[in-house]
């Protein structure tokens, strides 16, 4: 979900240049919120794109920002009032020559060990064998999220950036909204305070904010499916992004380029704006077919019906796809989105809302990859950027 902030810089600096970006005073507002990352040293940035493979966290913060508690009812006032939890945690990899990224969702509700962490205070937490994921800032902070993910995906992880739930208001309505799409016959989620029709809707501030956090109103129901809403949402966002009503709007770049640097906390390592030149020059060109968003793998929790552990046979096959650089082939979508096989690339094109979701839908088992395409396991869902989805609304389950 938080991709936005980081992908707003990046889009920043490829398209407007380093020159214009460095001239402002958005560099020290960032480069003062940086953050060490546990056992990682810096690193020098250089012109030109970064080389080699590289590996990103993004982090989303489910936290009581007074301006904003109202919005979260009792989870910010109620007297079961939670503490700060990492609800969003996205891994984005990107690739050597040829450029891919490939964006890794990992659920909140994830049941992994935790390792011993050390705080921004000096203090040492005590490592952990199963732990819900989302407790991972409260044990050490953005550090303590990149360090569990990387002993978990065993992918080296030199930078990191969070965003706070509220912080999403902000930062989408820089863009100007993001258009989406609601199937099924409409969301209603009393949980959010959503009551959409189906169709396509132009969403941004507050409305993107529901959107992104929506479950109950969605097929399923769960965490899973509100990852495919925010899948939905992160497409729609990167086709934006790199659209000529972005890129070729200096106003909007700057905007970007201002709300981000003052609502991403990152890491020290991706704090230095040519770091994130860098970046924008690795990941400019690559096609939206090439840009993959996907739900790491994971099975139900033994010891309770509403966790889910990870499948670490399934994960295996992923990360041994991302050290081929093998292309990735999601034949699954989750049970909370609809595709439309048929759709392009056109921003302008929709899919239609009044689909239904399948549920005995399958896929071929005889199908055989293209050279170079890995066809990942059935329970690795998700969509690339260059499929047109919809939401799979739940107005039943909510009246």
């Amino acid at each position: 979900m938080k991709i936005i902030g980081i992908v707003a810089a990046v889009v920043l600096v490829s398209g407007a240049g380093v020159a214009a970006y460095a001239a402002t005073d958005v560099v020290g507002s960032f480069q003062s919120q940086a953050v060490d990352l546990e056992g990682q040293g810096t690193i020098p940035p250089d012109i030109g794109a970064i080389e080699g493979g590289v590996d990103l966290l993004l982090v989303g913060t489910d936290e009581c920002e007074p301006e904003y508690a109202y919005i979260f009812g009792d989870r910010c006032t109620g007297p079961d009032a939670e503490g700060q939890l990492n609800d969003v945690n996205m891994l984005v990899h990107i690739s050597d020559n040829p450029r891919r990224v490939t964006v890794v969702s990992f659920p909140r509700d994830l049941m992994v060990p935790i390792p011993s962490c050390t705080r921004e205070d000096g203090s040492v937490s005590e490592a952990t064998r199963k732990t819900q994921l989302n407790e991972a800032w409260g044990m050490g902070g953005l550090s303590c999220v990149a360090k569990t993910v990387k002993e978990l995906s065993g992918e080296n992880i030199p930078f990191a950036a969070k965003v706070s739930f509220g912080n999403v208001i902000n930062i989408t309505g820089a863009i100007g909204g993001v258009d989406v799409c609601i199937g099924n016959g409409g969301i209603k989620d009393v949980y959010t305070g959503i009551d959409w029709p189906a169709g396509p809707r132009t969403i941004e501030g507050l409305e993107a904010l529901q959107f992104l956090r929506t479950r109950h109103g969605l097929t399923g129901g769960s965490d899973l499916s509100r990852i495919s809403n925010q899948q939905q949402y992160m497409s729609s966002l990167a086709r934006k992004l790199v659209s000529d009503e972005v890129l070729s709007n200096p106003a909007t770049l700057y905007k970007l380029a201002t709300t981000a640097s003052e609502n991403i906390t990152p890491s020290k390592s991706l704090a230095n704006p040519m770091t994130l030149v860098q970046i924008a020059l690795a990941v400019k060109n690559v096609p939206f077919e090439d840009i993959v968003f996907v739900q790491y793998p994971v099975l139900e929790d033994p010891a309770d019906a509403n966790r889910v552990v990870p499948d670490y046979d399934s994960a295996a096959q992923l990360w041994a796809a991302l050290a081929a650089n093998e292309q990735l082939d999601v034949t699954q979508q989750s049970q909370g989105v609809i595709v439309d096989p048929n759709a392009t690339v056109d921003p302008n094109a929709t899919v239609d809302p009044n689909a239904t979701v399948d549920p005995n839908a399958t896929v071929d088992p005889n199908a055989t990859p293209t050279d170079g395409t890995a066809v990942l396991p059935d329970n690795i869902t998700g969509q690339n950027a260059a499929q047109q989805t919809c939401s799979a609304g739940n107005v039943r389950a909510n009246g």
